[in-house]
């Protein structure tokens, strides 16, 4: 009964096997002892065959479990070699076996085993595209394995840290369990099974992968497609740019229908309040360039221009969720305070070679790189130092930079977006003089006689004349203020006219008006009766009167932050004060109330039907 313990140690992956080797030992086990201890004749002989029986069997169970025992290192080494067999039997046995239980390394999704990830963060499907085995690649997609799923392996150094490991056990083990003739040490974030196989020159791979709806352009961490990988020329470089192509007319033309059926204006009045010549400025500049009706040598750049706390930056940022289908690498907000010193221009696109960061490159070139085609926010522009602008000079009017590092980046299909202050009190006053006129036009329109009024209802209803425009009327900033305060202002800071003539647009964000303020107070409150009811379970409610109470701490220099400000001081403060000294607990309502433009609480608590005015001074 020796040889029960190498087997028992063998079974250690399979409690299927040991129970049914402790089941045969103690059969055959029973037998054995009971020939000798009666000594039947033959017992000897009968004993020696009991124990070659038990061998066998347990020999054969032994093999039945390791069919059915995943096996990881036999699993990526099978898809490096091209092993299908193998490929199709580890794949049977994650999917079968209680160990494909997820974790860090479990199979990805509905791939099922197929998409069983390494330690490491590779799949088996990236280890043969690398490879140059197309059958493997075939057999894992028919077992289920997606083509675009994303590489997580982000070279030694990041992926020790991450795993535990010895950098030089990270790198012993990619080249093992990968691919030995890839650099080891170099991130490979974001890559799919198609980079590695236009990168391994592999045709019949590609062909495979593009054949099961792979995204020829999808793109890694450093904001590259496949293409950027393959040989020119070559099989693979061309079967991958016909595909190419064929997947980017489509996105266009699906790109083309959203468009026309959900217009930028559309999208930006979702989140930006007011500014309706601000965004129909954008949105038409914007439909140029994509209809193809710009100058597709430059780039397309524009000059915000406004009091802070206005939309300025939020325009910007809806403007690159409208254009890349909420993609964050295709924003890019670069603070130019930080730029205010000479030697800050490094920073920004790289120190030269021989001094220190060479190897990291700049801030933009980086990001541009990742994505040419980006939308790139310079906030507070003004405050940047003059060889800032120099660099920014040559970007707007090329629509190409060189980094540190000598390199290229064309960004012609980028969007340039600079804020800046200046002129900013000048335009408010022009702003608010222009919300005067509109108002007593308005109201010039309401005396008009009921018949006319009518008249006009009956003509826009029937179609045969415009319809109804919005309440707010659109202000348009005149070119002789433009030319006359405004560039005059722009020139003295900048000091050259050949930056201010790579603008296209200047656009003017203009003071709220009063309508637009309650819209302000309305949704600010709305955000903060969301959080109490997520975070103490409490119900805010408010009267009409209140918004305008709260719209009267409107400061025209601070614009949509004053709104902000004034909720917060004069509605949150008094909540809390509320909740710190027991008047308000969870499960509580508060109503908002305005008596002679201040704004008081009254809580109704539970079972109450009633509120009941709350006064904070004697609590």
């Amino acid at each position: 009964m020796s040889t029960l313990g190498p087997v028992r140690c063998l079974f250690r992956h399979s409690a299927f096997a040991l129970r049914q080797s402790a089941r045969i030992a103690g059969v055959v086990g029973r037998y054995i002892r009971s020939a000798e201890k009666h000594g039947e004749p033959g017992g000897d002989h009968r004993a020696r065959a009991a124990r070659a029986a038990l061998g066998a069997g347990t020999l054969a169970l032994a093999l039945l479990a390791a069919d059915h025992v995943f096996n990881e290192k036999r699993f990526f080494k099978a898809a490096q070699l091209g092993n299908v067999q193998e490929l199709r039997k580890q794949v049977e046995a994650v999917t079968s076996n209680a160990k494909s239980g997820r974790g860090d390394n479990a199979p990805d999704g509905s791939g099922g085993g197929a998409d069983w990830r390494h330690a490491l963060g590779w799949t088996a499907l990236m280890v043969a595209a690398a490879n140059d085995q197309a059958a493997a690649v075939h057999e894992l997609l028919r077992l289920g394995a997606r083509p675009d799923l994303q590489e997580r392996y982000s070279g030694a150094a990041l992926a020790a840290a991450a795993a535990g490991m010895h950098p030089l056990e990270v790198l012993q083990r990619r080249e093992d369990e990968f691919c030995s003739s890839m650099n080891a040490r170099a991130s490979f974030l974001g890559w799919t099974a198609l980079h590695y196989a236009a990168l391994a020159d592999s045709a019949g791979a590609a062909r495979a992968l593009l054949e099961a709806g792979a995204d020829p352009t999808a793109r890694d961490h450093a904001g590259r497609r496949a293409l950027h990988y393959a040989r020119d020329p070559s099989p693979t470089r061309d079967l991958i740019l016909s595909h190419t192509r064929v997947w980017e007319e489509a996105a266009a033309a699906a790109a083309a229908e959203e468009r026309r059926r959900f217009p930028l204006e559309q999208r930006l009045k979702q989140f930006i309040v007011g500014q309706q010549a601000a965004v129909e400025t954008v949105a038409a500049a914007v439909r140029r360039k994509e209809n193809g009706w710009a100058d597709d040598e430059h780039p397309l750049v524009f000059l915000f221009l406004g009091s802070s706390g206005i939309g300025k930056t939020e325009l910007a940022k809806q403007l690159a969720r409208y254009m890349h289908r909420d993609d964050p690498a295709a924003f890019i907000r670069l603070d130019m305070s930080e730029y205010q010193e000479k030697h800050e221009v490094a920073k920004l696109i790289g120190a030269p070679p021989g001094y220190v960061g060479h190897e990291e490159g700049g801030q933009l070139t980086r990001a541009l790189a990742r994505r040419a085609d980006a939308v790139v926010l310079f906030d507070e522009v003004d405050k940047a130092h003059p060889d800032v602008l120099t660099v920014l000079l040559q970007l707007f009017d090329e629509g190409r930079l060189t980094d540190g590092k000598g390199k290229l980046i064309e960004c012609k299909n980028a969007i340039f977006v600079m804020t800046s202050n200046l002129a900013a009190d000048e335009i408010a006053q022009y702003g608010l003089q222009l919300r005067r006129e509109a108002e007593a036009r308005a109201a010039q329109r309401v005396r008009m006689t009921p018949a006319l009024a009518v008249e006009q209802r009956v003509i826009s209803r029937d179609g045969n004349g415009p319809e109804e425009s919005d309440p707010e009327e659109s202000l348009e900033v005149s070119r002789n203020f433009k030319d006359s305060v405004v560039r005059p202002i722009l020139k003295r800071h900048f000091g050259r006219d050949e930056f201010l003539g790579r603008i296209n647009e200047i656009v003017y964000f203009l003071p709220f008006s009063r309508q637009e303020l309650l819209t302000l107070v309305s949704l600010e409150l709305k955000a903060w009766a969301e959080k109490a009811r997520a975070r103490h379970a409490v119900e805010l409610r408010w009267e009409g009167g209140v918004l305008g109470a709260l719209a009267d701490g409107y400061d025209v220099h601070y614009g949509a932050r004053s709104i902000k400000h004034e909720v917060e001081r004069r509605v949150v403060n008094q909540i809390a004060l509320a909740a710190e000294r027991g008047a308000l607990a969870r499960g509580c309502a508060v109503l908002l109330t305005e008596r002679a433009g201040r704004v008081a609480l009254a809580v109704r608590r539970p079972p109450d039907q009633d509120y009941t005015p709350l006064d904070l001074a004697a609590v």
